[in-house]
């Protein structure tokens, strides 16, 4: 019998599974999609299919045909975007896998605390699913993890690192909120104990919160993660105001396909508090969660997580550059640079029906390049067209008018920066 990771992709899926695979044990793999690191440590074991749009007779067969006697299920969804909306990836898709799971075993990851005053659909919808498992699977453990600190920097754990090389701290209302981190190898370790008593057949139904015994704030895992990498102390304390907007505008650019830590749902959830109780999974299991100082001391410190922190937080502010860089650039050749640039063309002999057309074409080019570098899933396409365009424009500026490489203002010079720039953007593109 083997075992199926369902979001093995994301932070405590692919934890789960290299745990897993480490401890011997026969595991599939399965996401929407996998990086090309994770395809290669999981080899044919790795099953890329759209897993919320499956009817339960679908995930029925495949369980069938690959031998699945427990059921792993990592899936879940911050907030509504282009990958799915937490309504139909929580609640709507834990319905139709409780359809297809028969006798087998669940280990379902949640979120931690007791139903309530949740504030957002991700959480409300979170609460509905595990209401639903208790109601109707036949073995079934729901793992309430706090927040999530690993080696592997992703979403807000990545926000974290990056917030700990700033002079920057979060306003002190926000330092306060409970916290509840937990480490990724101890979430882990509970799957694999989990899943060797679901193969062996044992009956369970358990809900547990898993998190670090000892009570810690956000503040305290700022400053964990700030001792962690040598930083000093924050000079500078963020306003609400900018937490606030900074939310907005990550809302915004989600409709591009960019997904920040920072959007509206994760705001509302970290101002309501991560808050949990381990005793019941510590009495059950003699577990022995990690400190928060010592899941912070896993965390890599050297040079290249520091570079990453560092760009992290430098990559909206670099995919906005470039795309803005293009877009204003179409918009002045459009309006008041037209008259200009088409002169130019008309004093190297060309008529003035091309270089008017020549003109309203390369301004159009321009937006086009900036629209597809905003999106991200045109980003690189648009990345490789600007630096093409960038090279052509300099080609052609220096067939048609040299003197521009002399300019004090320096034109073309300025060009150079642009394309370096770009080469960063193709760099820090993934964010896996």
């Amino acid at each position: 019998m083997r075992i199926a990771v369902l979001g093995a992709s994301g932070l405590i899926g692919e934890a789960v599974t290299r745990r897993l695979r480490a401890a011997g044990l026969p595991t599939l793999a399965l996401a929407r999609g996998f990086t090309p690191a994770q395809r290669a440590a999981f080899g044919v074991d790795a099953l890329e299919t759209p897993l919320v749009d499956l009817a339960p007779e679908t995930l029925a067969r495949l369980f069938q045909a690959r031998d699945v006697g427990v059921v792993v299920n990592c899936v879940g969804a911050l907030q509504a975007s282009g990958k799915g909306d937490p309504a139909r990836v929580h609640a709507g898709f834990v319905a139709r896998l409780l359809d297809a799971m028969g006798e087998r075993a669940l280990i379902h990851i949640s979120m931690p605390g007791q139903a309530g005053d949740d504030p957002t659909d991700f959480s409300r919808t979170k609460r509905a699913a595990d209401a639903d498992i208790a109601a109707r699977a036949s073995r079934y453990a729901i793992l309430r993890p706090g927040f999530v600190v690993a080696p592997t920097p992703y979403g807000a754990s990545a926000l974290l690192r990056a917030l700990a090389q700033t002079p920057f701290d979060a306003p002190a209302a926000l330092r306060a909120r409970p916290f509840a981190p937990v480490a990724v190898a101890d979430v882990a370790e509970t799957v694999e104990a989990l899943a060797r008593r679901g193969l062996a057949g044992e009956s369970f139904a358990v809900s547990w919160d898993l998190c670090a015994q000892a009570p810690a704030t956000l503040g305290d895992a700022l400053d964990a993660f700030r001792r962690r990498v040598g930083a000093g102390p924050a000079r500078w304390t963020l306003p609400s105001p900018s937490i606030r907007l900074g939310g907005v505008a990550a809302d915004l650019v989600a409709r591009l396909g960019w997904l920040s830590p920072l959007r509206s749902t994760a705001l509302a959830e970290i101002a309501r508090g991560v808050a949990a109780d381990p005793s019941a999974w510590i009495a059950a299991t003699g577990a022995r969660p990690r400190t928060l100082e010592t899941m912070t001391a896993d965390i890599p410190a050297d040079v290249a997580a520091i570079w990453f922190a560092r760009l992290y937080a430098l990559k909206p502010v670099v995919v906005t550059t470039l795309a803005a860089f293009w877009i204003v650039s179409g918009l002045i050749a459009l309006g008041p640079g037209f008259t200009g640039a088409r002169d130019l063309l008309v004093a190297q002999g060309a008529s003035a029906a091309l270089a008017n057309a020549f003109t309203l074409a390369t301004a159009l080019a321009d937006i086009l390049v900036g629209a597809l570098i905003a999106a991200r899933r045109t980003h690189r396409l648009g990345l490789a067209a600007g630096f093409a365009l960038a090279c052509a424009y300099l080609a052609g500026a220096t067939l048609i008018a040299p003197a521009l490489w002399l300019d004090p203002l320096g034109p073309l010079v300025k060009v150079f920066p642009a394309l370096a720039l770009s080469l960063v953007a193709w760099a820090i593109f993934p964010d896996r």
